[in-house]
């Protein structure tokens, strides 16, 4: 079935350790952070079920990356899969000066081949709470993945106070292979991914091993006493506030996130102060970060993982069951979270008032010979084999590399119906970018509509690299150019790399075109992205300083890459 994208797993919560530290850093000048990182598939029972995922040095998720504001963050990964390449994505870590640092293959590099080393160079330049992961195929899902904390200059403070300060990666998780998932996309008759299996909280979830036909299995394969599976447990002191800086890295689940009998403050969003507001429960959806501070006399909740107040024995199940969470399908209270953030009052950037070009995204589904595709004003996007900043930079022969017609940057709103099956199912396929004047002030408009299901519409977080972009609006049913920009917040909008459009609604954007270099912006869903659901930006490409030969080395540039 090509239709029910959202898990509807109600994530319940929290998580963690017995060690209490805050995350700080002590010198005052900028520090080069070096990190050694090997990868390798490896067995794991991340939910007590067997299977092969990536590893990080042995891990996943991968090792948190510490620094603070203004650091330089250096890693150097060996790909050691033997038979698979790899690449990965800084996920909100703008790459000012270092687009070639961006980890996006077919964008920004070639694919790290098997037994290779490439080496990731960048400033974090703001602080904030993000995310790394694969962006090759969908790697994303055999865990390869991890967190970015990036702490405030010495000497500044951020406009709320907590003692204690942990992380929580949320992310759903499939027992079938990367490999399986995405022949079954590409394959006639279509094969959907369907529901995770599980859902995990820092790497850890419970699969019941009872619903799977035990004969049929390897001894062992599921094993739910399995100590990788056992829940994570954060140990927290009564009276303390702590500050969870949650992320979701879902592969397809929008998420809701609650702790039982607490309130939790939301106070940042992807790197940004919002104006602080409370709520008892987060959604969130892939590729979002949000910065939420709890404090609360003693409870004990279930679920997933466990809140343990200290000094309670931290193995010891708690009492009582999971309450039932919201409906996984409300929408209008998704829509009334994301109406809610707004920029912190003493931390606004106020948007350009106008904008130079507005470009109209109309997300639907199609076929392309037959094979089910994502598409954009009936546009489905595929990657090339050179990387688009490679062959725009080192001027090679670009009719060979990529169209060189730009999509299509609206359709027909006269008359167009977002509330049914499109009447043409069949899509075209382009590797064709827009390409945009350096320094000018873009908007886009996503738009939802139905998908090939009767009525069923679905909820997409859009995720933009290389920039932060204001949310000027959100809106139920059709866009309407003539009457909706009007309703714009041009006072104190949210700035965030990833934003939902929900069911049968529209999200308005604006950025400035000003980092120099080619940018993706997709669905974070991976198999939405796999599927066509994409476009990229270029932007200032004669900017950009020198390319390093190791981001070289395929399609028209294979004689380009030194060792």
């Amino acid at each position: 079935m090509v239709g029910i994208l959202e898990c509807r797993t109600l994530v319940k919560l929290l998580v963690l350790c017995h060690l209490i530290f805050l995350v700080t850093v002590s010198k005052v000048e900028a520090r080069i952070r070096h990190y050694r990182w090997e990868l390798k598939y490896e067995y794991k029972s991340p939910d007590c079920f067997k299977k092969l995922v990536i590893t990080i040095n042995g891990g996943t998720p991968g090792p948190k990356i510490l620094a603070q504001q203004g650091d330089t963050v250096v890693v150097e990964l060996k790909n050691s899969l033997l038979t698979e390449n790899v690449a990965i994505h800084w996920h909100g870590i703008r790459q000012i000066g270092t687009p070639w640092s961006d980890g996006t293959e077919g964008v920004t590099q070639c694919p790290i081949l098997p037994g290779d080393t490439f080496i990731y160079k960048f400033v974090v330049d703001r602080a904030g709470s993000y995310l790394y992961h694969a962006h090759y195929g969908i790697q994303r899902e055999a865990g390869l993945y991890g967190s970015i904390i990036v702490s405030v200059p010495n000497g500044v403070s951020e406009p709320f106070a907590y003692d204690y300060d942990r992380s929580i990666i949320l992310n759903d998780w499939y027992h079938k292979s990367t490999y399986e998932q995405a022949t079954g996309l590409s394959s006639i008759p279509f094969v959907w991914v369907g529901e995770p299996q599980s859902l995990l909280i820092n790497g850890r979830g419970r699969f019941n091993c009872s619903l799977l036909e035990i004969p049929s299995l390897e001894v062992g394969v599921c094993n739910a006493k399995n100590p990788d599976c056992s829940p994570y447990i954060l140990t927290v002191i009564p009276g303390k506030t702590y500050r969870l800086r949650i992320g979701s890295l879902t592969s397809l689940s929008a998420l809701s996130f609650q702790i039982e009998g607490h309130n939790m403050t939301v106070v940042e969003a992807d790197g940004h102060y919002v104006e602080p507001f409370e709520t008892q429960n987060l959604y969130i959806y892939s590729g979002e970060t949000y910065s939420v501070l709890v404090s609360r006399k003693p409870a004990t909740p279930t679920a997933l993982a466990i809140l343990n107040y200290y000094s309670n024995y931290p193995k010891k199940s708690p009492p009582t069951l999971p309450t039932a969470g919201p409906l996984w399908n409300e929408t209008a209270q998704r829509l009334a979270q994301s109406l809610s953030l707004k920029a912190h009052k003493n931390f606004t950037h106020t948007p350009p008032l106008t904008s130079d070009k507005v470009i109209v995204l109309l997300n639907t589904q199609n076929k392309i010979d037959g094979v089910y595709r994502w598409s954009l004003n009936n546009v489905s996007f595929s990657l090339p084999h050179t990387p688009y900043l490679v062959a725009l930079k080192e001027n090679v022969n670009l009719n060979r590399v990529f169209d060189q017609n730009p999509p299509p940057e609206n359709y027909d709103f006269e008359n167009y119906d977002i509330y049914s099956v499109a009447k043409n199912l069949n899509a075209t396929s382009s590797n064709g970018i827009y390409r945009l004047w350096f320094n000018s002030t873009v908007d886009v408009i996503l738009q939802n509509a139905n998908t090939m299901t009767v009525n069923n519409s679905e909820t997409h977080p859009w995720h933009l690299h290389g920039h932060d972009f204001w949310v000027l609006g959100y809106g139920t049913g059709k866009f309407d150019i003539k009457k909706d920009v009007g309703k714009y917040n041009l006072v104190n909008p949210i700035m965030k790399n990833t934003v939902p459009v929900h069911p049968y609604g529209w999200t308005a954007l604006r950025f400035r075109a000003d980092n120099p270099g080619v940018w993706a912006f997709h669905c974070h869903i991976e198999s939405h992205f796999y599927m066509g659901m994409g476009v990229v930006f270029e932007e200032g490409v004669e900017n950009v300083g020198k390319l390093p030969s190791s981001v070289m080395g395929c399609g028209e540039t294979k004689g380009f890459h030194t060792p």
